[in-house]
């Protein structure tokens, strides 16, 4: 199906946001387990991305999944689309694992430019969820970094003469940007450099989900209870919609969530597969032919 299209059953309309399908980061990543488990018995270091759908099609193809690289039994093991520290690499080489690495181009790009921060003599600084598998992956190698998500967490830093800051790459822009100018104004005396890491998927799914929550009565975000992404787009979607749920799938959806008339839009997370987004669609679309008819 596709984006942006409308659907009349009964007297509610299904939207669906433009920038919904998966971001080609996620794709390439499940892509190239599928193809390294197809010749060889392959163990993934920890998801390889954050949707449970996928996750269980994945092990159905034969991938195997391990957090800890001491406990893998396969010769060979696979970095997740999130990336990984320098430090965890090596620790998994060490015990004898010949690596894959499916980190997300843009995520390497983020690693790059905070490398490059420090590099240059800036303290560095994570706009992100500090216990989030990304921003561990970009910050494990560093002996001093200050992670923030909030205006307290960033009063609560200390006093720096150079600042160098990014981004974890699913953090909603506008949140970005609020904090770095919270930065400048807490601490006006130091130079602050800002590198903006957000991938332009998320930036473009963000802006359509503030559009989409905008014109609806209700609105379903469907993606895995571990999606970053997933739960920044209930967030946004939340400022502008008093309804809002996040889902991972059409069992998930209950009839009484539904309005009678009404928009009910439908937006969903960078790891969320097209199938997964049709099926919570179409529940949608059956319940609510369901609903006039009992009224009927």
């Amino acid at each position: 199906m596709t984006t942006n299209t409308l659907y009349h059953k009964a007297k509610l309309t299904v939207r669906r946001a433009d920038h919904m399908g998966m971001c080609f980061g996620v794709r390439d990543a499940i892509a190239l387990a599928k193809r390294e488990a197809a010749m060889a018995p392959l163990t993934v270091l920890g998801e390889l991305v954050h949707n449970a759908t996928v996750l269980r099609e994945l092990s159905r193809s034969g991938v195997n999944f391990e957090n800890q690289p001491e406990h893998v039994q396969t010769a060979s093991a696979m970095i997740t689309a999130h990336g990984t520290s320098d430090g965890a690499r090596a620790r998994a080489e060490s015990a004898g694992l010949q690596l894959h690495d499916a980190t997300c181009p843009l995520v390497h790009q983020a690693h790059r430019q905070l490398q490059g921060l420090v590099a240059q003599g800036y303290h560095p600084v994570v706009i992100g969820r500090a216990n989030h598998v990304e921003v561990r992956g970009m910050t494990d190698d560093l002996n001093v970094v200050d992670v923030v998500l909030s205006e307290q967490e960033v009063r609560r830093m200390a006093a720096r003469q150079r600042f160098g800051v990014v981004a974890q790459t699913t953090q909603p822009i506008a949140r970005v940007r609020l904090l770095v100018g919270q930065i400048r104004q807490t601490f006006p005396e130091a130079e602050v450099k800002f590198v903006d890491t957000v991938c332009q998927p998320t930036k473009q799914r963000q802006s359509a989900a503030e559009s989409l929550s905008r014109q609806s009565d209700v609105v379903f975000v469907v993606g895995g209870v571990n999606s970053n992404n997933t739960k920044e787009l209930t967030r946004t979607c939340g400022r502008y919609c008093e309804a809002v749920y996040h889902v991972q799938g059409p069992e998930d959806i209950r009839a009484e969530w539904l309005p009678w008339g009404g928009v009910a839009g439908l937006t969903a997370g960078t790891s969320t597969p097209d199938t997964l987004i049709d099926a919570v669609e179409q529940r949608l679309i059956e319940l609510s032919a369901r609903s006039e008819k009992e009224v009927a």
